[in-house]
């Protein structure tokens, strides 16, 4: 009998092994997906999809508590908050959108994605969801994006957080001036290039096993045209410098939150979010060391007790 199932077991491992090793090699989007949907579980977070405006949302809600909601940067989606998110929902309900034209969010062709185009598209998100009043919080591009909502909507907005924040004047960088210069760094053709864009972003940039990265090339490929003119969008000075223009006009509790060694936006940033902030009811900053430009990936802990005590401050 224990031959048996021994031979049984190893039959099974066999087989598992054989699935787990063709769908590496035919199909490793689907374990990659699978191990997402493993994430948004352990964070006790289900995907939902709505229709609000022009934009079929796909998001991420779950756990309970004060509401807060989180903005993915340029060229991510929902997913890179999930690491966060796993820490927050024990104590908050968090809705994580992917933002229109990202992810699973649905976008139209010639539509303009602009921040402020993007700000309206998230109003007509919290009225369908009747989200009442929440904090928000932002990263990179979904920073300026919550900001500009925020200075319309402050009787919704009980607190805003900014990560990293785009749209706001800094002392400039390498990525700045490539960026001035129309060199899109988040647009790459093979594993190389995605190594370089993930060095940009990342101190440590993740490893990747190949097929894995082919699936991130791929999907870069596919979304070239969306990128490229939404990066160009975003070079206009009407857009990097569209939260600093509405600093003034926040009224509510702001956190400003960066990696100190950022390369994509610089941590002098934080220096114009502090100064222009003459209307906010509180300011609060952090720094993260040993982190670039992704504190939600690189430090999870270390952003979730900031996001926390500010939430709770507040």
């Amino acid at each position: 009998m224990l031959l048996r199932r021994l031979k049984f077991l190893a039959w099974l491992g066999g087989l598992l092994v054989i699935v787990l090793g063709g769908s590496y090699l035919f199909a490793p989007q689907w374990l990659m997906q699978a191990n997402l949907k493993r994430e948004a579980m352990a964070a006790h977070l289900q995907v939902h999809a709505v229709q609000a405006g022009d934009t079929r949302w796909a998001y991420y809600e779950g756990g309970e508590g004060p509401t807060i909601v989180l903005l993915h940067g340029f060229a991510t989606d929902k997913t890179e908050w999930l690491k966060v998110a796993k820490e927050l929902t024990p104590h908050f309900h968090l809705i994580i959108p992917d933002l229109p034209g990202w992810g699973d969010s649905s976008r139209v062709d010639g539509a303009s994605y602009g921040i402020e185009a993007q700000a309206a598209r998230l109003d007509a998100f919290v009225q369908t969801l009747h989200i009442g009043q929440f904090m928000l919080a932002g990263h990179s591009m979904g920073g300026a994006i919550a900001g500009v909502y925020a200075s319309e909507h402050p009787d919704h907005v009980t607190g805003l957080a900014l990560l990293d924040s785009f749209g706001l004047k800094n002392t400039g960088n390498a990525f700045t001036r490539n960026a001035a210069a129309g060199k899109n760094p988040f647009v790459f053709d093979d594993r190389a290039g995605l190594q370089r864009a993930m060095a940009l972003a990342f101190t440590q940039p993740p490893e990747l096993a190949g097929r894995f990265a082919d699936v991130l090339v791929a999907r870069n490929q596919r979304d070239r045209a969306f990128i490229e003119s939404s990066f160009n969008t975003l070079r206009q000075p009407s857009q990097y410098l569209s939260l600093q223009q509405r600093l003034s006009q926040l009224t509510m509790p702001v956190l400003g939150l960066w990696c100190h060694d950022d390369k994509v936006m610089d941590i002098s940033a934080l220096d114009s979010l502090r100064n222009g902030l003459v209307s906010a009811s509180a300011i609060s900053t952090s720094v993260i060391s040993g982190c670039n430009h992704m504190p939600m990936l690189e430090k999870p802990e270390q952003t979730a007790t900031i996001l926390t005590s500010f939430a709770l401050s507040h």
